[in-house]
């Protein structure tokens, strides 16, 4: 038997979750990624992938990598997921988030799940059948999934090139996921004009327009989840969250401001654009009426739902290989800038959504090897059989 290149996937594991790469909109909190998108171009070279690094932000050290193997033709997989962690506190943790602990039939570790652990088991995958590949194979890591998307934003231009089928590891809990809703978070700010409130003529209430601007959004909401009724969501329409209100400053002066952050989990049929549009029009009567102005201003630049259909060969392969259903999911991943280039993609990885994000993240021992197994099949059915290479490229 051939001896591997690679260290064992514990140790990979290890490596990857030893290497500190919070990404978050706080700058106390914001780290860069380097030492992850290092360990893994070591790797792929030692394997023989032309790896290429690319530069997100340089001043917060933020990187892209992108390696490849195999001949340079159309068609082939790629394997993608996302090198950052979210925050963390250590107080919560059982063991050290940043060394890998076995107990419990589990690997427990910051990011283990939500994903570190797909680079390794992808890597562990693919080298039996590196000297046979008919397509090229792709790995890539991006940075920043967890706050901006500002990785995968960085390489749009570029993704239609590298393949015709992706598969994104996020934790799924081996499920093949087909469709999931996008996210949007806005705030919304009002401005009226203070005055003594024994007197309210004298102002323009910032708050009383903010109440009846709440009302509105909900008929807006309403309207949603009727227009965008789903049944093959856990939660079957769109959502809209009031996530937190501000205004005013003292209770004898009319409120001259108030500002209100929220969310929107979109729908797949629903665009960044019309949700804005949609709810500037229903506001802009109530503020009219309240003789105030209003601004919708992005929290961040939004992700669009992924709209992938549930009828393709891959995704029937893949509920082949892992034994379940495709379904969806209501988080947000980066699937739509792939499925946006043309490429036919899914989202699998073998952790769950319900250990990510939260103290003691694990990764059950049982899901490893049948992730590498199946990872191992698809790489064979596309790279070295070409046995999925006759399907069309999603519609744009």
């Amino acid at each position: 038997m051939t001896q591997s290149r690679l260290p064992s996937l514990f140790e990979m594991v290890s490596h990857l979750v030893a290497q500190p790469s919070v990404s978050s909109t706080l700058p106390e909190w914001n780290q860069g990624n380097r030492g992850v998108i290092d360990c893994l171009a070591a790797w792929c070279e030692r394997l023989g992938f032309r790896v290429r690094l690319e530069a997100v932000d340089l001043k917060a050290d933020k990187w892209n990598l992108i390696a490849r193997i195999g001949p340079e033709r159309p068609g082939g997989l790629v394997l993608s997921g996302h090198t950052d962690t979210v925050p963390f506190d250590a107080k919560r943790w059982s063991s050290d988030p940043f060394a890998v602990s076995e107990r419990d039939g589990r690997w427990y570790g910051l990011g283990i799940c939500d994903m570190k652990a797909f680079f390794a088991l992808a890597l562990q995958a693919a080298e039996p059948f590196l000297a046979q590949l008919n397509r090229p194979l792709t790995l890539v890591a991006t940075a920043d999934e967890e706050s901006s998307m500002a990785g995968i934003r960085a390489m749009t231009g570029s993704l239609a090139s590298l393949g015709q089928f992706v598969l994104i590891g996020e934790p799924t809990g081996m499920q093949p996921i087909y469709a999931h809703k996008g996210i949007l978070m806005e705030e919304l700010l009002i401005e009226g004009q203070s005055g003594h409130s024994s007197e309210p003529a004298l102002g323009r209430n910032a708050i009383d327009a903010m109440s009846d601007a709440l009302l509105i959004m909900r008929r807006v909401r309403e309207g949603w989840q009727t227009r965008y009724h789903r049944s093959d969501f856990k939660v079957p329409s769109a959502t809209l969250n009031f996530g937190c209100i501000h205004g005013g400053d003292n209770p004898n002066r009319i409120c001259p401001s108030c500002r209100l952050h929220f969310d929107v989990r979109m729908m797949p049929g629903m665009t960044l654009g019309s949700v804005r549009e949609e709810l500037e029009a229903a506001l802009q009567p109530v503020m009219n009426q309240h003789g105030v102005s209003f601004a919708l201003t992005s929290l961040f630049k939004g992700v669009a739902p992924f709209a992938g259909r549930s009828d393709t060969d891959f995704v029937r392969r893949l509920e082949h290989l892992s034994g379940r259903s495709a379904g969806t999911v209501a988080f947000a991943t980066e699937a739509p800038f792939f499925s946006e280039a043309g490429l036919q993609t899914l989202v699998l990885g073998p952790g769950d959504i319900a250990q990510a994000h939260q103290p003691d993240e694990y990764l059950a021992l049982d899901r490893i090897q049948p992730c590498l197994d199946l990872f191992r099949q698809l790489i064979s059915d596309i790279c070295v059989e070409e046995t999925l290479q006759g399907e069309e490229k999603e519609d744009d």
